[in-house]
């Protein structure tokens, strides 16, 4: 297995640890554990401001944690939707992300605080994280962002969260969005892959995937829609331009690749990247494995680029 140095120690962390595997944990045991991952990030980066509030959503408000890398003018915007197959992690989880994300991007980086499965089933999860996109462009103003300049962006589960808001934004008749940046999402809940079996315990197990589709999308039929799985949406076509990034050795790689294949066949701009030797969570581990400090890098860039963001030197 070409799978980095740096990853194999991380593994072997983990390993070493004991305990039930995640799936086997309950649940409220199990949603402890990135908190406990996330001292493996990246430093803290300090930003110019961060604001806890929330928004309208379709059941309840919701909450989303605003960082913005500097106050003076009106900024580009990235919604961003963390990982955790639905079920676990929230926006401590994935703050040193977004921290480094807004600073080396110069957007405004707004993270959504989606219900998790199994208490908030399908499609609530993509509902919340449509819903709050939407709010945010239509009171752009009070977030001092730029409703021409939003992108949507997640990692895993979050990276589905993406794919699918872009997706409910073009049939639903906005918002307007100007870019996806997809990190190892999930596309496809009926996968079958080679990455699927060929990386299976990598980090992420068949039966920890089983737990969270069934936690989530548990009607097995709902599994072909294109809110659960936008791999197998019937068009594709005027979808924002995509950044699809990938790791070598995850399960869930071919399916991210499948699915920026499949944007760039319905005529959609599309760049990917697969990071040689990397595991799963690896833009999570930043302190650890020099791969997720350049990922995050190479993903502020493109997010730059593409919503015409400045960065103070």
């Amino acid at each position: 297995m070409p799978l980095h140095p740096q990853c194999k120690a991380f593994l072997d962390i983990v390993a070493s640890g004991g305990g039930p595997p995640l799936h086997e944990m309950p649940i409220d045991q199990a949603r402890q554990v990135p908190r406990m991952m996330a001292e493996l990030g990246s430093p803290e980066e300090p930003v110019a401001r961060i604001d806890d509030r929330t928004v309208p959503g379709p059941a309840q408000r919701i909450p989303v944690r605003v960082y913005r890398p500097t106050l003076a003018g009106t900024l580009p915007a990235v919604m961003f939707f963390h990982g955790g197959g639905f079920v676990i992690c929230d926006l401590d989880s994935h703050d040193r992300q977004c921290r480094s994300l807004a600073n080396q991007s110069g957007c405004t980086v707004i993270a959504v605080d989606y219900r998790l499965a199994p208490e908030h089933r399908y499609p609530a999860a993509a509902e919340d994280a449509y819903a709050a996109t939407r709010y945010v462009a239509e009171q752009a103003s009070e977030f001092g962002i730029d409703a021409g300049r939003i992108a949507v962006c997640g990692d895993s589960a979050g990276g589905n969260l993406a794919a699918v808001v872009a997706l409910m934004a073009r049939d639903r008749g906005g918002p307007l969005l100007r870019f996806q940046l997809l990190v190892y999402p999930v596309t496809d809940f009926t996968d079958d892959s080679p990455s699927m079996r060929e990386f299976d315990g990598v980090f992420l197990s068949a039966a920890q995937m089983e737990w969270f589709a069934n936690s989530y999308v548990p009607n097995v039929a709902d599994r072909q829609q294109p809110y659960a799985s936008p791999l197998l949406a019937s068009d594709h076509r005027g979808l924002p331009p995509a950044y699809v990034i990938t790791a070598e050795c995850d399960m869930v790689r071919d399916q991210g690749q499948a699915y920026a294949a499949k944007l760039q066949a319905a005529g959609v701009t599309v760049e990917s990247k697969c990071y040689d030797g990397m595991i799963h969570p690896f833009i999570s581990l930043g302190g650890i494995v020099d791969g997720g400090r350049d990922a995050i890098a190479d993903a502020a860039a493109k997010l730059r680029v593409a919503l015409g963001a400045t960065v103070a030197v």
